[in-house]
């Protein structure tokens, strides 16, 4: 006892309420207080990686040295910086090089893809009522767009063609490069009128191959459509195009004391229009909700040129159909979304974020449940990591460090509050901690101090994909399953492929969110008939989602029965056919192949 004592005193940044309160559970619980560091340990490292702004050659020269590097002008072009996404891509040619999956042609425009993402080859033929480009096609683009708008550069072709695991791969000839609604319009006018089928890109970090061609169909790329229309301080809704950077959107809302209801690990290159059309969920689902509730209005530019102007700014409008809602999550596949209009909340002044060690899956559960009685409205995200994650992201990860170092737990858990009381939001959560710690949920924990702290925690958690990809071959699957069943499936995983890789697990726990990932040394067919469709029967078994935030693409596109019955297919693919008749937006995407040929 004497010995606990000597080293609460020496704790000197603990609360008094705090240090009393150890001082009345040590003689109880000596135990845990050897194992308990939550409210105490400072973390003593800083990172150096992707999301610390000092590391990125764009902090520098941007305004009050804000992460995105952009300065703002409402009606304007932001002044263009390229987003800082090299931790992403500098690796990323050492993977899938060596994918036998991939046949030798499918490169070709006119020949069948035959790619083997699922246990069963999936052939896909390039629909035979599509065009291809002509010079006249050409011409015509050139005339409205300009020769800048126009890319046919082969080094710039082969960038964009490309998704961002390197599975996916089309054979696009021509990109081109709108800068308004307008052009927009004309452009598919055009390419309807000519049957050329036609994928919208905005950053192009998807993980399910929607945002890349699949053959020779025409990218419009929506980057250089990214001014910020308009913010209303009172409302705080932002009016903006949607090649807006997600991250240029959250500097510019931060200088405003506002805050993006979405964050991702890509904020740095992906675009709010491709957000919303994939709906697109993050880290602060938890607190602000899903695109569908954020998401006040949308512009859109059908298949025919048509522009359906539904950008409202209004909370409350029950004139009939509320439309908007079918081209959030549609993956470009009804229409092109070019602005909207999104409900932003206040920037609120106390942000508290702590790191902690779970013995068992079941513990997880428990402190989910402890957080939200405990921690009620100001709880605004819990994320967790299993062992394997923390393991990958230690080894592949240059500079970081597990802030738990003295710990060897099974699993991780990071919990973020948020509220406008910093005296009241930290005694609840010590409060929380101490119960949590008390009742043996949690056995070790850290609290950031400062900022900088809080962006290493979140480093660790925003890095797996990262590590993922640096580890070797990786297959991803984004899974939303009832939170008690969540982890059965990694379990079953582990059981099912042994030794052949290794099982990662990670996601958005208060969402029901699993990120399921086979890690192996590289791309094997042997091992994906392991996987596949085990994990989707295990899935729709269990009364899940096959895709809880990452859409449907191409990967998915056929394994769509295993979450949505047959009537529901049918009716989405009636309003496909009544929305864009010719079929020629983003095809081959989101509905099964089937329907793309009758179309």
């Amino acid at each position: 006892m004497e010995q606990l004592l000597k080293r609460l005193r020496n704790y000197l940044l603990i609360p008094a309420s705090i240090q009393l309160s150890l001082i009345r559970l040590a003689g109880r619980r000596v135990q845990s207080m050897e194992n308990w560091r939550a409210t105490t340990r400072l973390l003593n490292y800083c990172s150096k990686k992707l999301f610390d702004r000092r590391s990125s050659p764009n902090y520098l020269n941007s305004t009050r040295c804000r992460a995105s590097g952009c300065i703002y002008h409402f009606d304007k072009t932001c002044r263009s910086l390229n987003p800082y996404v090299a931790n992403y891509q500098e690796n990323i040619h050492t993977l899938c090089h060596s994918v036998s999956s991939l046949s030798t042609n499918c490169w070709n425009s006119g020949s069948a893809h035959s790619r083997r993402f699922s246990s069963e080859s999936t052939v896909i033929q390039r629909n035979p009522k599509f065009s291809t480009i002509n010079p006249d096609d050409i011409s015509y683009f050139k005339k409205i767009l300009g020769e800048r708008g126009v890319v046919e550069d082969e080094d710039t072709l082969n960038a964009v063609n490309m998704d961002w695991m390197r599975k996916y791969k089309g054979a696009s000839k021509l990109m081109l490069q709108p800068r308004s609604t307008e052009e927009v319009s004309q452009i598919l006018k055009h390419c309807n009128s000519r049957c050329l089928a036609v994928v919208p890109q905005g950053g192009n970090t998807g993980l399910v191959g929607g945002s890349v061609p699949v053959f020779d169909e025409v990218i419009i790329n929506l980057g250089s459509m990214n001014k910020i229309i308009s913010f209303d301080k009172v409302s705080g809704i932002l009016v903006c195009e949607a090649g807006c950077i997600l991250e240029n959107l959250i500097s510019f809302l931060d200088n405003q004391r506002f805050i993006m209801p979405l964050d991702l690990g890509a904020k740095g290159s992906c675009q709010i229009g491709g957000n919303v059309s994939t709906n697109a969920g993050g880290l602060r689902l938890l607190r602000y909700g899903s695109l569908h509730g954020n998401v006040l209005g949308v512009e859109a530019v059908l298949a025919n040129g048509t522009v359906l102007d539904m950008l409202g700014t209004l909370r409350k409008d029950n004139t009939g159909y509320d439309l908007k809602h079918l081209f959030i999550g549609s993956e470009g596949s009804l229409g092109i979304i070019t602005k909207v209009s999104i409900l932003t909340p206040p920037k609120l002044s106390s942000v508290n974020l702590c790191f902690l060690a779970c013995n068992d899956y079941a513990s997880c559960q428990k402190l989910l449940l402890e957080a939200k009685t405990k921690l009620g409205e100001i709880l605004s995200a819990f994320e967790f990591l299993d062992a394997n994650a923390m393991d990958l992201v230690l080894k592949h990860l240059e500079g970081v460090r597990n802030p738990l170092p003295s710990s060897i737990p099974n699993f991780y858990v990071l919990i973020e509050t948020t509220g406008s009381n910093e005296t009241y939001d930290k005694e609840r959560l010590e409060a929380f901690l101490l119960h949590s710690m008390e009742t043996g949920l949690i056995t070790d924990g850290v609290v950031a101090q400062d900022i900088n702290q809080a962006s290493s925690c979140w480093h660790i958690r925003e890095g797996i994909p990262e590590a993922l990809m640096k580890a070797g071959a990786v297959y991803k699957y984004d899974l939303s399953i009832p939170v008690e069943k969540m982890y059965d499936l990694v379990e079953e995983m582990r059981t099912r492929l042994d030794a052949k890789a290794k099982v990662v697990a990670y996601g958005h726990l208060g969402d029901g969110n699993l990120h399921l990932n086979i890690s192996a040394p590289q791309y094997d067919d042997n091992l994906l008939s392991q996987i596949e469709p085990f994990v989707y029967e295990w899935t729709s078994k269990h009364h899940g989602s096959i895709s809880a935030e990452h859409g449907l693409g191409l990967m998915k596109a056929n394994k769509i029965y295993y979450s949505k019955s047959p009537e529901t297919v049918q009716l989405m693919a009636s309003v496909k056919r009544l929305l864009d008749p010719n079929g020629i937006l983003n095809p081959y995407k989101v509905l099964p192949s089937s329907f793309s040929i009758q179309q």
